[in-house]
């Protein structure tokens, strides 16, 4: 029995609160009258599925049980974009990769966002583990610490299986919220998930395509040459590919990998599959849908052969 679509939101035009500048895309902040929680609406650049790349890849966290920003199709005034919910309310504020990198590593250029080498899985690391503003160390920094590397290899987990290749250092985060005298933190869920699942391919036409890679059974390839936005060496000239990080990482840091792996054995072919269906079949291609399931499935079992 086909499953029914996913959810649409009809956003309205007396609901936007005010203008993102944070990234390159257009997008707005916007609350529905009835609703205390604010979403993000982000048009696509054109010829592209990044909308729908939110959706899917927000699916596949949820099934994976990974912290995600909850993400919806929706429509503003006839184009069809994406809309995230809000994490950062209740007095959590969200300070994004690049300004925890900065404080934290010597010498890192929060600025720097293209061909940041700085921004190494060991950088990174570093980083999360000591992100609470505090002089000193105390109980709820150990507990932080031990909570944040975990959540982070599942994000890494989780582009691995989507191709994300957009995590560069303001797409991660923490939360912070001072609590008395004391500062709370903790992961920031993961979100921004646009650029995966071949989002930029056209179905046809000169050069590479989504018919030409499936017809030619390049799909693995095509996830192998990807260029992530995490390095492994600060001398390397270009970022690992998501499923390379994985496979470089897991040797090093085996039991922090472990649980999310464990969980892909919650997807299977069929799962993907039910996953991308629900998208409307005016929203997607028939070749896009075919595509993204073919992508996600090599790099789900290219990942089994990592686990532990």
């Amino acid at each position: 029995m086909p499953q029914p679509n996913y959810p649409v939101i009809q956003i309205q035009p007396e609901w936007v609160l005010e203008p993102e500048a944070l990234g390159s895309k257009q997008k707005f902040w916007f609350r529905s009258e009835d609703k205390e929680t604010e979403w993000l609406f982000k048009f696509p650049e054109p010829n592209t599925g990044q909308h729908w790349a939110e959706k899917i890849a927000a699916e596949v966290a949820e099934i994976l049980d990974i912290p995600h920003a909850r993400v919806e199709l929706a429509v503003f005034q006839g184009t069809p974009g994406s809309a995230t919910e809000s994490f950062a309310r209740h007095g959590w504020q969200l300070f994004h990769g690049n300004q925890i990198l900065a404080g934290k590593v010597l010498g890192y250029d929060p600025q720097k966002r293209f061909q940041q080498s700085d921004h190494t899985l060991t950088n990174i690391f570093a980083a999360i583990s000591a992100a609470l503003p505090v002089e000193q160390p105390d109980l709820r920094n150990a507990v932080w610490s031990a909570r944040a590397k975990p959540q982070f290899t599942e994000y890494l987990v989780l582009d691995a299986v989507i191709g994300n290749t957009d995590r560069h250092h303001e797409n991660w985060g923490v939360l912070l919220r001072r609590a008395g005298a004391e500062w709370q933190g903790m992961p920031a869920p993961t979100f921004d998930h646009a650029s995966s699942l071949g989002r930029e391919l056209l179905d046809s036409g000169r050069g590479l395509s989504r018919e030409r890679l499936l017809r030619e059974r390049r799909v693995g390839p095509y996830s192998e040459r990807a260029r992530g936005g995490i390095f492994w060496e600060t001398t390397d000239r270009h970022g690992l590919s998501p499923l390379e990080l994985v496979r470089r990482a897991v040797p090093l840091y085996p039991e922090l990998f472990r649980p999310a792996l464990t969980r892909l054995e919650r997807l299977d072919r069929q799962r993907v599959q039910d996953i991308v269906e629900p998208v409307p079949a005016d929203w997607i291609t028939t070749l896009q849908r075919q595509f993204a399931i073919e992508l996600m499935y090599y790099n789900y079992n290219e990942l089994l052969k990592l686990r532990l």
